[in-house]
Order: C-alpha cells, then sequence, then structure tokens
C-alpha cells in the first residue's frame, strides 16, 4: 500500500483533476457511460476546498453495475487505493494514497428515475446518455423546518428526558440528548426566525439531511453560544441550563412545570 503523502499537497485544482482522471478511467473501462460530479465538485464548487471530498455518482452500461461495485479497479486507475469499504447497496467509500477521499455510487441510467439527488454536474459523459439525468426525476428533501410550538416542546422534552438519564447514571445517552438531540431543536429555531441569514452566503446553503453542516458561516450568533451548550460529557446538567437560557433570550415560550422539573434535574446534587 502507498504511503500517504502530507494532506498540504491537495488542492482544489488537484480534487477536480483527480475527477477527470476518474472520469478518464470510466470512459476507458469500456462499459461506463458516465460520471456525474455531485456537491462541491458538482453544481457548488465555490465551496470547493482542500478538505473536499469527491462526491460522484458513475453511470454504467446495463448489466455491467455489479462489476463495477465489486472491483474497484476502475477507480485505482485514476489513482492508487489506500483503503476502501462498500457502504451502501451501491457504493464505497474509499480512501486514495495521497488522502483524496471519494464518495460515490455506481447506477445504471434507468435507476435514477427512482433516486432523490442534488442537480450534479457531468464530468463525461457518452454521448448515448441523456444529458437531463444531470437533474433528478425526484425531488430532494425539502428543508422546511416545523412549527416554532413543536420545535420549542421537542427541545424542552429532550433536557428533561436527558436529564433523567443523567440521574440514573445513563451519562452518554444522556449528553445525547441535551447537548445532541435538544440543541439540533434550537438550530431549528434560529433557522425558523430566520437569524442570521443576512450572513448567509451561497457558499453556504443548508444541507437538508444534516442542518449542521456549514452552521459556522450560516448562523454564526449561534455558534458563539455552542462552547456553553455542548462541554461535553461529564458537563451535561450545565449544558441542559445553559440551553434553558438561550431559550429564554429567545423569547421562547416555556412551559413552566416542564421548565421547572429541568431545573430540579439540573441542580439536583446527584448531577455533580
Amino acid at each position: 500500500m502507498t504511503e500517504l503523502n502530507e494532506r498540504s499537497t491537495i488542492t482544489p485544482a488537484l480534487l477536480l483533476a483527480r475527477l477527470e482522471a476518474i472520469a478518464g478511467a470510466l470512459r476507458d473501462s469500456g462499459t461506463a457511460l458516465g460520471l456525474l460530479g455531485l456537491g462541491s465538485v458538482g453544481l457548488e464548487r465555490g465551496r470547493l476546498d482542500a478538505y473536499s471530498d469527491l462526491d460522484f455518482f458513475a453511470i454504467v452500461a446495463p448489466g455491467h453495475k455489479a462489476r463495477y461495485i465489486e472491483r474497484l479497479d476502475w477507480l485505482a486507475a485514476a489513482h492508487p487505493l489506500a483503503w476502501h469499504f462498500q457502504n451502501t447497496a451501491d457504493g464505497h467509500k474509499a480512501l486514495m494514497a495521497d488522502g483524496v477521499f471519494c464518495e460515490f455510487a455506481v447506477f445504471e441510467a434507468h435507476e435514477l428515475a427512482q433516486i432523490p439527488y442534488a442537480s450534479g454536474q457531468w464530468v463525461w459523459r457518452s454521448e448515448a446518455l441523456d444529458p437531463a439525468l444531470a437533474h433528478p426525476s425526484l425531488p430532494m428533501p425539502t428543508a422546511r423546518l416545523p412549527d416554532e410550538r413543536w420545535i420549542v416542546g421537542e427541545a424542552l422534552s429532550c433536557l428533561f428526558v436527558g436529564l433523567q438519564r443523567w440521574q440514573r447514571g445513563e451519562k452518554l445517552s444522556a449528553a445525547r440528548f441535551v447537548q445532541g438531540h435538544a440543541l439540533d431543536r434550537l438550530i431549528e429555531l434560529d433557522a425558523l426566525r430566520a437569524e442570521d441569514h443576512a450572513r448567509a452566503g451561497a457558499d453556504a446553503p443548508a444541507d437538508p439531511f444534516n442542518r449542521e453542516r456549514r452552521l459556522e458561516r450560516r448562523q454564526p450568533g449561534l455558534v458563539q453560544e455552542l462552547p456553553a451548550l455542548m462541554p461535553g460529557y461529564a458537563a451535561t446538567p450545565a449544558a441542559a441550563l445553559a440551553m434553558l437560557a438561550a431559550l429564554e433570550r429567545r423569547g421562547a415560550r416555556l412551559d413552566p412545570h416542564i421548565r421547572a422539573q429541568v431545573l430540579a434535574l439540573a441542580t439536583h446534587r446527584g448531577c455533580a
């Protein structure tokens, strides 16, 4: 296995050149039809940097999908592989020997009609392949947010359940409820109110699958509160108190009964 080089050698130019090399390897393989770049190597190349992955679909001729999934010689032809594993029925994650990371799926053209995906950019396409397949037939999940009542109710219930588990000694589960699930709701609350959206640029679009992506550029005001909201495994009660305070600063309507229970659990001597 080739030794990994320093990551400092990875640049956007290298990543795009590598993508072209993968496209060339697919073209030379004989039964591939196209390479569709996605995300930061698709239509969002303004986000591409030295820490980007190569996300793509390899489109292959009917009857040949299994060959491209089971044998990655076509990918290694673009650059030697250091490690890979099949993470879905359709594709792999793979680390190239110089640190370039690929996440890809292999499809036959007819399958794309049943798959939701973000519009991409053709890196290479056989004339036999419909160029319109760069855009999905099925829409991506919408980024529509729940209403505020639901968000605040879920946040309070996560604090309560998490602190109950803390008192029971289930500290990992407690941390995930308070510093994870409840925080997710606060992210949603701020997004719902369009807080900090004036700072959100085209380089920081919301990810419908993972709202925390690019949060630092999209919601910088909330980011300033994160050290108190997620202080770590041993500090869940403090995180719960910080979450209550954050909700109150935003003027969220907190039911006094469950608020009192959360406060009691967070300040109980057993939490020390």
